[in-house]
């Protein structure tokens, strides 16, 4: 019998391969495991030696060919064995049936078993196209179906779809939105991205969402990566990443036409043109528009909301593996708010202080992908991204641009090997205009990043077992060199069945907010005879380093049957290094005029440990009737030093430890469509706000492929709720709505 085939990671195989010599070159690779040490990091290297030894051992007992490792050999083939001892294998018939029942099981072995829930497609999890069943991730999938059958009207909105993610309305313009806790309106510990691009702001290491937003007609799904994806993605991807994935303009030929409004949606609409010029070019262009009510609010919280935003996307694809895109947003919108502020001249603090800012912003980005064959393809990507953001009411305002450039290559570097690496550089400029209450020196700076990561596939065992390695390096203008390394295991008992494990680090590196800003809270000691004061000041600190987090994650994922499919992560993160506000002196100065202040500095006074899991499902009940859950648990411990400000251990109490989910999606007939959402959210008791349990419904009439109408009525449950507080601006509570959509495709 010849050796057993070693196959590809791509799934291609190559008879000169054999599984003998891939096992044979992976044990040579691990005799490397002390020079490993500088690649990997100090707390990282005791649990990745502890794999790689196990590995080494259970490769060492693969390579002596058990029985119960060995490929497997028909009944036929042993007994054909056995009788050749006694001159039956002289018969070349004999011989003849031996060799064909060898291929005939070797082919059925290999034959694909397609897995609907398997096989959906991501690329986020290791920068190239795979599937959920062969991710090494907590991995979620968002679909554009899925969005539309939910009736959501924004991407926050449509982000409460996937399990583990902690969607909180503030106000009517301004999320919190985070994976596995800190989360926070000024969140820094989530990496998102559209078509690629990083919408991230640099001014704090996180998202504002009322800047980000696409036609969500134009959706092809969202990745949502519970954990940190930063060996990969680089820092700031240390509790998850969100990758917003648009169609490709092929595939959005023809007209898109959909408007509507309500309650609280006053009125929205969108158009989308596609067409072609020749075979291989493809276009689109789009618009949006939309105006928001304001949340509810003892006062009136100002906090309504407008945006206009233009688009186009370009593909030219000459041949089936070169593939070009060029596309760009232009946007501008109002998200008013209220806050509360100091002032540095009597009555020294005012409150309900009006401001309209003014979100605008464009992109343009350019991709060229090649792909050279199924295992070896590139690609290099920049785009130049412009922000800007005033308060004309305040005076405050602030504007960055950015450019940012990305290559990255795979190929296979051996038989067992499939190797992805590339590098990037990205500069950002900024400008902040500052006030009293809020002011940045220097205000204007300019910081760039240089980065670069590598990252093998192992092929342990043909379709069954894969070892991921790899690492992110990074040089930055905040904190200097960072790598974040990975181990990951997947062992794919059955094509319908995933087992998974990892150990990685990841960092957040400090903004400018974290090193540059003066925030003047209020005042901690005043009088006006004479008028005199002392404020609490809030100083950023170019001393403050990385935060930084080892995460250790194990999953499983299972389709048992055709009709149902569930996911289970779970998670330990420890913490070290994080962020907390230190008092420069044991106590406030005496008040003075003009103003003394008593300074809270930034420094690395705190770590902690967070803990839970989540869990997800899908069951297809009836060709017309599908369910969709999730559950996640979350449980965080943070310490912080003793010097530090009480409040930095509050962030325990800004995350739900409990959430849960459940969409009844029905279709009634050829032409009706009942979608029925259930949400539960546990209380938030550092912020004072209650649990919740909200009901979306969305009835849809489908008279034709090209007509849909429907009605949706959200937070049906009670009147409105409060999702989240914050001391930056008043917020508001949700309330319940109800609003029309008509929308038109040709």
């Amino acid at each position: 019998m010849p050796p057993a085939q070693w196959e590809w990671p791509g799934g291609s195989r190559r008879p000169e391969e054999t599984k003998e010599g891939c096992l044979k070159m992976f044990v040579r690779a691990t005799e490397g495991l002390w020079g490993a040490r500088l690649f990997l990091g100090y707390g990282f290297l005791g649990p990745v030696c502890g794999v790689w030894l196990g590995l080494t051992i259970g490769l060492e007992a693969v390579a002596a060919e058990p029985s119960y490792l060995a490929p497997s050999r028909p009944a036929a083939v042993a007994s054909g064995e056995q009788a050749g001892s006694a001159g039956f294998a002289a018969s070349g018939e004999a011989d003849e049936l031996l060799r064909l029942s060898a291929e005939s099981l070797e082919s059925l072995t290999a034959k694909d078993v397609v897995v609907p829930a398997m096989e959906a497609k991501v690329t986020t999890v290791q920068r190239s196209e795979s599937t959920v069943g062969q991710s090494p991730a907590a991995v979620y999938v968002i679909t554009g179906e899925m969005i539309r059958r939910s009736g959501v009207r924004s991407l926050p909105d449509a982000l409460r779809l996937a399990p583990g993610v902690n969607v909180a309305r503030a106000n009517s313009n301004r999320w919190a939105i985070s994976i596995r806790g800190f989360n926070n309106v000024y969140a820094n510990k989530l990496l998102v991205q559209i078509d690629g691009r990083t919408v991230y702001s640099p001014l704090f290491s996180g998202v504002r969402w009322d800047h980000q937003d696409v036609l969500l007609e134009d959706i092809e799904r969202i990745e949502v990566i519970r954990g940190p994806g930063a060996a990969v993605w680089g820092a700031n991807a240390v509790n998850g990443i969100i990758n917003i994935i648009t169609k490709k303009a092929r595939d959005t030929q023809g007209v898109f036409l959909e408007g509507g409004g309500g309650t609280e949606e006053r009125g929205f609409g969108g158009f989308r043109y596609g067409g072609a010029l020749g075979e291989a070019l493809h276009y689109r262009v789009y618009g949006l528009l939309f105006e928001r009510d304001r949340g509810l609010a003892p006062e009136n919280p100002g906090d309504n909301w407008r945006k206009r935003q233009l688009g186009f996307r370009m593909d030219w694809e000459p041949t089936e593996e070169r593939r070009l895109t060029f596309q760009g947003d232009f946007y501008q919108g109002h998200s008013g708010q209220r806050f509360d502020g100091a002032v540095p001249t009597p009555p020294f603090f005012q409150q309900g202080v009006h401001n309209d800012e003014e979100p605008s912003g464009s992109n343009l980005l350019l991709r060229w992908s090649r792909r050279l064959s199924d295992e070896s393809d590139w690609s290099v990507q920049l785009y130049y991204d412009l922000v800007g953001r005033s308060g004309p009411d305040v005076g405050f305002s602030h504007s960055y641009a950015t450019f940012d450039l990305d290559f990255q290559h795979r190929f296979p570097l051996a038989p067992c090997h499939s190797l992805t690496w590339g590098f990037g550089y990205r500069n950002t400029r900024d400008r902040i205009d500052g006030i009293f209450l809020v002011s940045v020196d220097p205000a204007v700076r300019s910081y760039g990043l240089i980065s670069y990561f590598v990252q093998d596939q192992v092929t342990l065992r043909p379709r069954r077992l894969f070892l991921t390695l790899g690492s992110k390096f990074e040089h930055n203008d905040f904190s200097g060199f960072e790598f974040q390394p990975t181990a990951r295991l997947l062992w794919t008992p059955s094509p319908r069945a995933t087992l998974w494990a990892s150990v990685s680090r990841a960092v957040r590196t400090p903004s400018r907010f974290d090193q540059d800003f003066r925030l003047v809270s209020a005042p901690v000691d005043m009088s006006f005879a004479p008028p005199r004061v002392t404020f609490m000041r809030f100083d950023g600190s170019r001393a403050v380093e990385s935060e930084q987090l080892l995460a250790y994650e194990i999953g499983a994922r299972a389709q048992s049957s055709d009709a149902f499919w569930w996911d289970l992560a779970v998670f330990f993160n420890r913490f070290e290094e994080l962020v907390a506000s230190v008092p420069a002196t044991p106590a406030p100065p005496p008040p003075a005029f003009p103003p003394a202040f008593w300074p809270m500095v930034s420094t690395n006074a705190m770590h902690g440990e967070t803990y839970g899991f989540e869990l997800a499902a899908t069951w297809q009940v009836h060709p017309q009737w599908k369910l969709h859950g999730g559950y996640s648990f979350l449980k965080m411990h943070l310490h912080a030093r003793p010097e530090a400000l009480a409040s930095a251990e509050a962030n325990e109490g800004k995350s739900p430890g409990n959430q849960a989910y459940l969409q009844s999606s029905w279709d009634l007939g050829d032409h009706w469509q009942l979608d029925l959402i259930g949400r539960y959210v546990d209380n938030l008791p550092a912020l004072a706000v209650p649990s919740y349990l909200v009901m979306d419904v969305r009835l849809a009439w489908l008279p034709s492929e090209s007509l849909e109408m429907a009605v949706v009525g959200r937070h049906l449950l009670d009147s409105a709720h409060p999702e989240f507080a914050t001391p930056a601006f008043h917020p508001s509570e949700v309330e319940a709505e109800v609003y029309g959509v008509i929308g038109w495709r040709h």
